[in-house]
């Protein structure tokens, strides 16, 4: 029994990694006023370029760096439009995600004959670590993953830090407060809002590449399943925290697990529909957001200038 549930736990660790990197690309692209949509569009093309790379190149890091790239290629079409050209970041996100959705099926056709080179699949499995992996309950969750999974850990952490106690961090903190009064401060805030935008798009775009290279291991249409806006509700969820982002993704993950597992069995006596247990994470989100918007204190709220462009003239 306890080793079935410390089976659970790993899988649903695996099961929320993609969502987690989907929060991170999306606490960048918020903490630095910008509300993007497009996270879905930014994961699907990182998918699709990233396993292009890994089915014809065979190399893995150079397959996880094309796939960045693709999610921040998608990040700079939206970065060009709402931070030079002013446009409206709700509809430019969505047209993002419109876009990288039309690309990836467009690569599909062709993406779905092809296969993963057997370095891709080795370099993205699972790594023990001696002793650690051994302890009871949470040693297979934390220290019996694949290289994907630790590495969005650390980011997290990495992200966390950046925020709180470097000064570039301050420093796109207060332009996503005002960025009026970060710009008399000599803050160059487009400067930091493109380079915010793109890192989070790259981030995106390794969340899309961890689904076709490493958990799913082969190309689906529409591989993410809607990953991009569960990430967007999350960022709120979380409410901007890189810390929280973690376990709000592993809690994704355990009730996609749970949701998988309960297929098959029977509940007062009928097999409950597989598309209505599949729907279960989502209407949790749903739920916990309306609670969260009810009892939303203060301290949790997202950046003031959020969603706001920035016009240096009126300053």
């Amino acid at each position: 029994m306890i080793l079935a549930f410390a089976l659970f736990l790993q899988v649903a660790v695996q099961t929320g990694t993609h969502i987690l990197y989907g929060i991170l690309g999306g606490i960048l692209f918020e903490k630095a006023g910008q509300t993007n949509l497009g996270t879905e569009g930014m994961m699907l093309l990182g998918a699709a370029f990233g396993y292009l790379a890994g089915s014809s190149v065979g190399n893995p890091f150079l397959a996880v760096l094309i796939a960045g790239l693709a999610g921040s290629a998608g990040a700079l079409i939206y970065a060009c439009i709402t931070i030079t050209m002013r446009g409206n970041q709700i509809v430019t996100g969505l047209v993002l995600t419109t876009f990288g959705t039309g690309v990836a099926s467009f690569m599909g056709k062709y993406l779905s004959a092809s296969q993963l080179n057997a370095s891709i699949k080795s370099s993205f499995s699972v790594i023990s670590i001696p002793l650690l992996s051994k302890i009871p309950v949470f040693g297979k969750m934390l220290f019996e993953q694949g290289i994907y999974v630790y590495a969005s850990v650390i980011l997290a952490i990495l992200l966390w830090a950046y925020y709180k106690y470097t000064r570039w961090g301050l420093n796109i903190r207060a332009v996503g407060e005002n960025p009026a009064a970060a710009d008399a401060s000599g803050i160059n805030v487009a400067l930091y809002k493109y380079l915010h935008v793109l890192a989070g798009g790259f981030l995106c775009g390794l969340g899309g590449a961890y689904l076709s290279l490493a958990f799913v291991g082969q190309w689906q249409e529409n591989i993410t399943a809607g990953a991009g806006w569960i990430s967007v509700a999350f960022v709120i969820f979380c409410t901007w925290s890189p810390i929280k982002a973690i376990f709000c993704a592993w809690a994704f993950g355990a009730l996609s697990s749970l949701a998988l597992k309960c297929q098959s069995v029977p509940i007062f006596g009928h097999i409950i529909p597989g598309q209505l247990l599949d729907m279960i994470p989502y209407i949790a989100t749903i739920v916990v957001l309306v609670l969260m918007g009810l009892h939303f204190k203060k301290e949790n709220q997202g950046p003031a200038a959020l969603g706001k462009s920035f016009f240096r003239e009126e300053r």
